[in-house]
């Protein structure tokens, strides 16, 4: 009959029909409240614990439940403490940390006394999440648990290698060599070149000579001097003449004690006949 059907019917009804049977049957990850979060910008700057219930029962909110009896005291106008006294599905303000922190319960009530937690919801900075269930976070650790182990295995049993003389060993130079070269292959990025660095001093400088500075610190460690007077800039200019004197000086001596120290020549390593004369000795 399903052959008959679909050799009767054209090919474009039979890619419809596919491909509104495999939408019905999808499952998106909306469909899961874990995954979804909602907020209302209008209502975040003035949200405070008078009014977190009646931002929580916005009809946009994808987590309110219409048919509950929160919906029912707020369409009669009702008093909130009539909640107690009725049966059936609620939400309440279960825990306030201002100005950030709302928790929000949702519960069955069946007596005054006798109600079943469903779900928690919590808002931060005013947006609204689901607080996942105890089977949710178990479910989650333990599939990543179980995939960690699982690839551990995966990458144990790569390096293990088996020959019937030999038997099973590890080889796991192979890895290391491939590591190593791709070590080398990465070459090191400088950040900047050369003709950068030179072209970012030299405007510098520029900047330097257009603007220059009203403070100067001529040492390390010292207190700056303004350069506003000319008492100061007198004085730095000094500072810097004698820093170049000692500087020119220090060099002249160096210089002249390595030319002594090169040529200083040993006594002994002249020839007898060419040493200097010493004193005369008196004949006898």
């Amino acid at each position: 009959m399903c052959l008959e059907a679909l050799s009767s019917s054209s090919p474009d009804q039979h890619i419809a029909t596919w491909i509104r049977r495999a939408c019905d049957r999808r499952v998106l990850p909306y469909d899961n409240p874990l995954h979804l979060s909602w907020y209302d910008s209008a209502w975040i700057p003035v949200l405070n614990p008078s009014n977190v219930m009646d931002y929580f029962s916005e009809r946009s909110n994808p987590f309110y439940d219409r048919t509950c009896n929160n919906e029912v005291v707020k369409m009669q106008r009702l008093n909130p403490e009539q909640l107690n006294q009725m049966t059936g599905i609620e939400y309440i303000l279960l825990h306030v940390q201002e100005p950030i922190l709302y928790v929000i319960r949702k519960q069955l009530r069946h007596s005054p006394q006798n109600v079943t937690p469903l779900a928690n919801y919590y808002i931060i900075a005013g947006i609204v999440h689901q607080a996942p269930d105890l089977c949710s976070v178990l479910n989650a650790r333990m599939l990543t648990a179980t995939h960690n182990i699982q690839s551990s295995f995966n990458e144990a049993r790569s390096y293990s290698r088996y020959y019937p003389s030999k038997g099973y060993w590890w080889e796991f130079k192979e890895s290391e060599q491939a590591d190593k070269a791709k070590k080398k292959n990465k070459t090191k990025e400088e950040p900047s070149s050369f003709f950068q660095r030179q072209r970012v001093d030299v405007l510098l400088g520029e900047l330097a000579k257009k603007y220059p500075p009203k403070v100067v610190q001529m040492k390390p460690g010292e207190k700056p001097v303004s350069l506003e007077n000319k008492e100061s800039t007198e004085q730095i200019a000094e500072a810097v003449r004698e820093e170049k004197n000692g500087e020119s000086q220090s060099s002249q001596s160096n210089t002249s004690t390595s030319i002594r120290s090169s040529l200083s020549i040993p006594r002994s390593a002249f020839p007898s006949s060419m040493q200097p004369p010493g004193k005369k000795r008196k004949l006898k």
